[in-house]
Parts: C-alpha cells; structure tokens; sequence
C-alpha cells in the first residue's frame, strides 16, 4: 500500500501532503516549528526510502510563505537527497512565491544553483 500522509497547518507549521501513489508532495504555509528536525523526521525517512525505489516521478510543490534558518537546512538536506538519487531525472520541485517576496525567491535562486539533476522551477506569481 502506498503511503499517504497529510499535516494540517498551524501557526508553526506548513500544511504537508505526501501522496506516494502519485508521487506528489507539497508544503505550504509557513515553517517555524522550535524542533524543526523533529516534525520533518517521518518525511525525510519516507523521502529516502522512496528515492531508493524506481519511481517513475516526483514532484514537489514547495510554497512556503516564510520559514526560519532550520527549515533551510531540512528543506537543502532534501533537495540535496533527492539531487542525488538513482531517479533524479524524473523528479521536478516547484519553488512557489509571490514576485513580492525577494526573500523567498532569492532562497530558491540559491536552491536552484546547489541542484544540478532534477528539474527546478521557480514560479513567482
């Protein structure tokens, strides 16, 4: 059976959805947990597991209106994992902002040079 896992937002943290069987996952909202590492534990363990599989593609929709320095690390430890995966090719993360939030979009213009092989689209509407 194929995992599926939804968080709800709170003021502390993203809305998140995995949903393997159409390998889609999505953050949304806003990331300032106090134990950061501890809330994306189960993502990143399912993330790594999944990239060890032959899927046929990912695609990640990240929309974080603002997150602090620790989400930073969670998120470029990911991009990173997934950067260098078997499977690299067939995965595309969707960096989604508004063209008012320079802190967002230069966050995801220095995302986008740290990644060489999978696709990364920064969407700034």
């Amino acid at each position: 059976m194929a995992y599926k896992l939804e968080r709800q937002k709170t003021d502390l943290t993203p809305y998140v959805l995995i949903d393997e069987e159409n390998g889609y996952m999505k953050f949304e909202g806003e990331s300032f947990h106090e134990n950061v590492f501890e809330f994306f534990k189960e993502i990143r363990e399912w993330l790594n597991e999944y990239l060890k599989t032959d899927f046929d593609s990912l695609t990640f929709d990240c929309e974080l209106k603002y997150f602090n320095s620790s989400t930073v690390k969670v998120l470029l430890c990911m991009l990173l994992d997934m950067d260098g995966s078997d499977n690299c090719e067939n995965i595309t993360v969707n960096w989604i902002t508004t063209k008012n939030n320079s802190i967002i979009i230069e966050c995801g213009e220095d995302f986008e040079e740290d990644v060489e092989n999978i696709k990364f689209n920064l969407i700034a509407n």
